[in-house]
């Protein structure tokens, strides 16, 4: 443009009129403005076409079940005895990856307390993952708390009265701490409950268990991170109001699985050993090797 600007100036004022040369520039200043927007507008367009092209991605991925299937709801009260079975269970995170758990097949009798034990890698906490329903109570390691009040954490889908809240937070050790806070049930609970205690925000999953009345109970190692004081009373609530129902305990710690009615070992995806620990360790086993580390790694400490 300005190589022709130029080429009209410079011509004698016989060949091209000095007015159209003034015409010329202006059209051609107006141009420039209308150019940059055409090329702005493109890569704008272009930028976005890449989340066209992953939104035409994404309808191409199956879709999951459905969230709720009416013709085949189990009753109320299931599970009823808190009995396990699994038949060759086997799990991978995609289509076409690994096995994670390789044709794992084993059957947990009403109210027994079971110890699932591994090393690093080797499957267990996938397998506790496999178990997870809504009908079960779940006590991870670490507490987990939502942004809200503190009946929006012990009952998040709100189908409890007041009073089956407090039976429950008297059972967990807390109606006391929540009766003298002003707003009671309606105390706040910021994100991850950071302004409560790790054993206070403990105590509230464990409220929350009470509270759905689970005949089935997965435990992560729940006191690792809590207080001594707070350990006990936890121990405690699981040892008599739990006493009745089936308890699935992931251990990284192995004295906390000696007292189990039985112990998986699982290694590498596979049920290697299951069976009563006195048992277990009469043997040359998987679980005796697993005490003797850690008995070594204690020890060394």
């Amino acid at each position: 443009m300005c190589l022709s600007t130029m080429f009209m100036i410079l011509l004698p004022s016989s060949i091209i009129k000095p007015e159209n040369v003034g015409l010329s520039l202006s059209y051609g200043l107006s141009l420039n403005s209308v150019l940059f927007w055409a090329i702005y507008m493109s890569c704008f367009v272009e930028n976005k076409m890449v989340s066209v092209e992953r939104i035409k991605q994404f309808t191409n991925i199956p879709s999951e079940a459905a969230w709720q299937i009416n013709d085949r709801l189990p009753p109320p009260n299931w599970p009823t005895h808190g009995n396990v079975e699994l038949k060759d269970l086997q799990v991978r995170y995609r289509p076409n990856s690994p096995l994670v758990l390789k044709g794992i097949t084993l059957n947990i009798r009403g109210k027994e307390k079971i110890g699932v034990v591994g090393r690093t890698g080797s499957g267990k906490s996938t397998l506790v993952q496999v178990f997870f329903r809504s009908r079960f109570g779940i006590i991870p390691q670490e507490p987990v708390l939502f942004e809200g009040t503190v009946r929006s954490n012990v009952d998040p889908v709100g189908q409890y009265s007041d009073e089956e809240i407090w039976q429950s937070l008297e059972h967990c050790q807390l109606k006391e701490v929540v009766a003298g806070k002003p707003d009671k049930l309606d105390s706040l609970v910021v994100d991850n409950g950071d302004n409560w205690s790790v054993g206070q925000r403990q105590l509230l999953c464990l409220g929350r268990v009470m509270l759905k009345r689970s005949r089935i109970l997965f435990l992560d190692e729940a006191t690792a991170s809590v207080d001594s004081q707070t350990d006990a009373v936890i121990q405690r609530i699981i040892r008599e109001d739990f006493a009745n129902c089936t308890i699935i305990s992931i251990a990284h710690r192995i004295p906390t699985v000696m007292d189990c009615d039985r112990v998986l070992v699982i290694d590498a995806g596979r049920a290697k050993e299951f069976d009563k620990p006195s048992r277990l360790l009469e043997r040359h086993s998987l679980f005796g090797a697993l005490v003797q580390e850690y008995a070594n790694r204690s020890a060394g400490m």
